[in-house]
Formats: C-alpha cells, structure tokens, sequence
C-alpha cells in the first residue's frame, strides 16, 4: 500500500501558515485559494506539504499533471533541454524542438486534414488566437459559445466564458458579438431533462430556431467554440452524437468549429482528444495544461485551409518555449505509449466505484465522465435536482484536511481528475476516504 495519504499535523502546519501569511500580505486579491494547500515537492499522485503531510492528489492540479508530479522522463527532459538554452522565440527564430512539437500536435490531431500549429502559453492565450484565427480566415465577426463554458479570463477569453458572473463582472465592456446558447447538459436540460434521450433541443430549438431566425444571420457566424466535454461547467458530457451534430450545423452555414480541448485533451479521456470518441474533426483544436505536464504550454492546431494569416499578424515571445516544448514531447511520448490505455482502465474503475456510492448515498445525483474525467453531481433532493453546493463545499475541505486533494466545478459538482498515471490501490483509497466523508456529512 502507498505510504499516503498522511497527515502529521493538522493543515495548514506552522511552516504552512507562515507561507500562506506570506502570500496573503502580497499577492494580488483576485487569486482564489481553494484551501490552504502549500506545497513542498510532489511525486506521481502524491503531493507533500511544507509540514511533512502526504496528499492523494484528484485534481492535478487542475487537470495539468498529466504524467503525475516528478516523472523522472519528464524531468531528465526538462533539466536536458534548459542545459541547452531557455529562450530564443519561436516567432522569430528556429529550433529543433519547436518544429517537433509543431509536427508532433498536428500528425496527432483528430481527421485527416493537414494541420498547422501555433504555440502559445497558456489555454486562453490559445483561446485568443483563436477568436482572431477564425474571424480572420471567415471575414465574420460573430462567435458563439455554450452557457456554463470556460475558455480563459483574458478579455476575449472570458467574453467566451459563460461559468461564472465574478468573471465578467466590472471588465465590461467585453468582446461584441459574442452569443451563448445552453450546453447539452441532460440531467438539467429544459428540452429532455426528464425524457429517455436527448431531442437536441439546444441545437434545434436554441441555436437553429431562435437565435439564428429572430437574432443572428449564421452566415455572420465565424465560429463556435465549444468544449467536447465541458470542465469548469460541472464536466458535462454531452450524448453520443451531439458533437457531430453540431459539427453538421456549422458545416451548413460556413462557421468553424472550435474544439477547446484545454481540459479534456491529451489522454484524459482514454483518447488523445475528446474529440475522437465521435470522430469529429474540428476547424481548430486548443490544447494546453496537461500538454506540458505542468509546463506552461499550449497550441492552437489548425486546419491548413485555414490557417490563412499573414506573417507577422500573430505571434508570442514566449509561446512555444524550448524548455516547455521538451516537456511537452515527453509528454506526449508517455500518454501514447500507456497513460492513455491507463485512463480508460482507471476511469472504469472510478466510475464504477462512484456509481456504487451513489446507490449508498441519496445526495449523489448524477455520475458522468470519460476515462480520468468524472464529474459526481450533488443534490438535495433526487426528485427536484435541486442543487446542493454546501456537500461539495464541506466534502473538498474535509477530505483536504484527512489527506485527499479534491476540488469543485459547476453549481454543485465533484469533479475528479486524477494524474493519468493514478493506480488501482489511489483509485480505491480516495473512493474510500471520499464515502466515509459523505458518512460524515449525512
């Protein structure tokens, strides 16, 4: 058995406290602090604090480290690429490692297509591109997005995310021309909540009947941005065939299709990308967290028909940085040659044990997810579907303070999102530690 999770001192310790003082003297006011979590060193999916205390890690930190903390292939590349040279920029100049990784992310990429990649830092940063890819390629202006959708938090970025009122509130104003419509979210969708199967509703009736009849030509459309499974949104996965679905619409009117795959992608779900449990192929495809490891990197991977713009109308003095393009292949070389079949093993077993928690407790409304990408949603009350958000308030940081890192998303969802390199023995201790928590909360 693992020699975590394990607390010594009950968080946050003495040297914890003194850190998050620290921060909380300087920092900006805007960073969240989901629980006073200070870390000292991590390895595969244990983290250990300053104070000695051993955590089971379900959150990866935010669903970043793919290939878990310290993997020693990860290192050796990191450590072997900086004892060569931390920067030169990539838009400007050349290096080996830049044109691998372009190659690499665009022979991976989902259809058959030529691709073209551009290199960013950070997901919104390749939201970003995006928004200025897809409106330069089409001569549109408009964009749609997804109620409950996370695209980033930098001006354009954050005009696309629909998660949050904080995140918009006293920015505006933001991005004109930007239009959401609900997310396929069965177990509260207005149309088939309540029905067998999904009717479409948000594709037949929101999109197609509202807002492109009474409020937008879609020939003004230049793209829709939507995530293959929704993340911060509560990890809602949308039914078989929606995603082709809308792929059909856009098809019909022109409009590209934007496939953030900033949390989905990379391995998570058993496959490289979302995308490719239903054989769509997107116009454009955005990458980043677990891409890297943990190193700050993204792409924006792009269909060459329409990768049209012009030299010098795009670029990053960062974006694309040696170090983290290293990371990055060794990353990807880990996801192919295991981490992905791992995902699926693991997701299986996770799911199943949550569906067995469910059938114990009643406050568990609906289970969901893809391989390493499970949301566990909260009710109180299984008839109404009322939301319950105070269970997952008091769940993340009771399991915190007992060694198990957890975190949140959506109204009242437990998202869990494991390193991909999470075994049997991490799957059945949290699975364990998380029922008796709910015991607790009951």
């Amino acid at each position: 058995m693992p020699d975590y999770p394990k607390i010594l001192v009950p968080p946050p310790g003495p040297k914890a406290r003194a850190v998050v003082e620290r921060d909380e003297a300087w920092t900006a006011s805007c960073y969240i602090k989901e629980y006073p979590l200070v870390v000292a060193r991590g390895q595969g999916v244990m983290v250990e604090d300053v104070d000695g205390n051993r955590y089971l890690d379900f959150m990866a930190g935010i669903a970043v480290c793919s290939t878990g903390y310290g993997h020693p292939e990860v290192v050796a590349a990191v450590k072997d690429a900086a004892d060569r040279f931390l920067h030169i920029c990539g838009s400007d100049f050349y290096y080996e490692g830049m044109a691998a990784l372009c190659e690499r992310l665009a022979r991976i990429a989902p259809g058959p297509s030529r691709k073209r990649v551009f290199l960013t830092n950070s997901g919104t940063e390749a939201t970003e591109g995006a928004i200025k890819l897809a409106r330069y390629a089409t001569r549109r202006t408009a964009i749609i997005a997804f109620r409950g959708a996370f695209h980033g938090r930098s001006t354009g970025a954050v005009s696309l995310t629909s998660s949050k009122a904080r995140q918009h509130a006293g920015f505006g104003p933001l991005l004109p021309d930007v239009h959401h419509i609900p997310f396929a979210y069965r177990y509260r969708c207005q149309w088939c909540g309540d029905k067998p199967a999904c009717t479409r509703g948000c594709l037949t009736e929101a999109l197609e009947r509202d807002l492109f009849a009474r409020h937008l030509d879609p020939h003004d459309v230049a793209a829709v941005f939507v995530e293959p499974i929704q993340g911060e949104g509560g990890y809602v996965v949308p039914p078989p065939g929606w995603l082709s679905d809308l792929r059909a619409i856009c098809d019909r009117y022109g409009i590209l299709l934007v496939a953030d795959e900033v949390q989905s992608g990379v391995g998570r779900t058993g496959k490289m990308w979302a995308c490719d449990h239903e054989g769509v192929e997107p116009d454009i495809l955005l990458t980043a967290k677990g891409l890297g490891s943990g190193m700050p990197i993204g792409a924006i991977i792009a269909k060459e028909s329409v990768n049209t713009w012009e030299s010098g109308s795009h670029g990053s003095t960062f974006g694309g940085n040696p170090v983290c393009c290293a990371a990055a292949l060794a990353t990807l070389d880990l996801v192919e040659g295991g981490l992905m079949a791992n995902a699926v093993a693991m997701g299986e077993r996770l799911q199943a044990g949550v569906r067995r928690l469910a059938d114990k407790h009643r406050c568990i409304g609906d289970v969901r997810g893809v391989g390493l990408m499970v949301g566990v949603e909260f009710v109180k009350d299984r008839a109404t579907r009322e939301p319950a958000p105070d269970i997952v308030e008091q769940l993340v940081q009771g399991a915190f303070h007992q060694g198990l890192l957890l975190l949140g998303a959506g109204k009242s969802t437990l998202r869990l999102a494991p390193p991909l390199v999470v075994g049997s023995d991490d799957i059945d201790i949290a699975l364990a530690m998380i029922d008796a928590r709910l015991s607790d909360i009951a």
